[in-house]
């Protein structure tokens, strides 16, 4: 009789324990959180397609976050202006204009030439580099323009707006899940209930209730999450067409940059014909070390710098007719073209990359190019396009 009523006493008190833990169900996340980490408890799984578009998720938003941060320090490369941008976004207020190096370089190089004597050789190639950098830096400060709204912008917008949702939808799917595991739990504990004590078999209902309950949630959060990890796809898409618009407006820049300079170099060609002069007649190598002394990859990864243009003619004589220019007797060599190359007038010979050609030197001719004969055309070219062969 007394073990009949002990026995009674512990179903008792079990399913009074039993009917607390379910009036709490829904606010158990913490302890079940806990309880999961020290392996006490059963962790309802997502499936397989779910974990990946969750890994996917957290991949994108990590590489979302370092390109940023490292296009930030291309386009800006000091960190104080950086921190400056920052803040002025932060405040929603307008980024104050700021002088690129370019810009800066160029009024330092017409203020010497200015002190120095603009008449001077000296002064008087200061304010064409001058007038160069200027535009450089004009181009450069499009570049960053472009390039922080094209591309920035849609950046740093997944990461504030999109990314947020995802990440508040997903810590609200952690605690339905929390709480479905503890309904599971509470069930099981409840049915351990009712098998010793058939008094408190309500209990079990009342759990069950509270499980549909929560698996009901559970499965809604679910597939919210689901569709907004799955919009991922539309994400990467968008950063694409935003990645094409960065390379865009960078070409853009560096073709603007390389215009600038070779316009530059063509002003400055008869006085650094003056200042540096050399002979290429025959077999004879130029000055400076050819770009075949260099490997294939360091050539192609180089930008040419094309050498002024100067006249076919030496000195004081009428410049030559193209047509009439026969080529010597001896001195002739192939050369493999590195590079394009677009002819910049008819006196220039247009190149394509890897095309082999037939080159030579004529007494007087600027160093820095050649006569070039592909089949029955001919013009000048830049020597720095061309891999001499022996």
């Amino acid at each position: 009789m007394g073990g009949w009523c002990h026995e009674s006493l512990m179903a008792i008190s079990h399913a009074w324990i039993v009917r607390l833990e379910a009036r709490s169900c829904f606010f158990s996340a913490p302890r079940e959180f806990t309880e999961e980490k020290f392996g006490q408890a059963e962790k309802t799984e997502l499936d397989a397609h779910f974990e990946n578009l969750l890994a996917r998720a957290d991949s994108t938003k990590n590489w979302t976050e370092k390109i940023l941060r490292q296009t930030e320090v291309l386009l800006q490369p000091n960190p104080s202006a950086r921190v400056e941008e920052f803040l002025y976004e932060k405040l929603d207020r307008k980024v104050p204009s700021r002088v690129t190096n370019g810009e800066l370089l160029a009024q330092y190089m017409a203020d010497a030439a200015s002190e120095l004597g603009p008449t001077t050789p000296y002064g008087k190639t200061l304010i064409k580099v001058a007038e160069a950098e200027k535009q450089l830096g004009a181009a450069e400060r499009d570049f960053i323009h472009t390039a922080s709204i094209s591309f920035l912008t849609p950046l740093r917008n997944f990461l504030e707006g999109d990314w947020k949702t995802i990440s508040k939808e997903r810590r609200l799917l952690q605690n339905r899940r929390l709480d479905l595991d503890a309904c599971k739990a509470r069930l099981k504990k409840a049915k351990a209930a009712e098998a010793k004590a058939t008094l408190w078999n309500d209990e079990v209902d009342k759990a069950e209730q509270e499980l549909r309950v929560a698996q009901t949630e559970f499965d809604r959060q679910a597939e919210v999450t689901r569709l907004l990890l799955e919009g991922i796809s539309s994400t990467h898409v968008n950063h694409l067409r935003c990645l094409h618009e960065f390379v865009k407006s960078q070409t853009t820049y560096y073709a603007q940059c390389y215009r600038h300079m070779l316009d530059l170099q063509k002003q400055l060609g008869s006085s650094q014909g003056a200042i540096f002069p050399g002979t290429f007649v025959g077999t004879t190598e130029p000055a400076s070390p050819p770009l075949s002394s260099t490997s294939p990859t360091t050539a192609a990864a180089t930008m040419p710098v094309v050498p002024s243009v100067a006249s076919l003619a030496p000195p004081g004589e009428a410049s030559l007719c193209l047509e009439e220019v026969a080529p010597p007797a001896s001195g002739t060599r192939k050369a493999r073209v590195l590079y394009d190359y677009e002819a910049a007038d008819s006196s220039e010979l247009a190149l394509l990359a890897d095309e082999l050609i037939t080159v030579y030197s004529l007494p007087g001719m600027d160093p820095d190019w050649l006569i070039g004969e592909r089949g029955n055309k001919k013009g000048k070219v830049p020597v720095t396009y061309l891999e001499l062969l022996s």
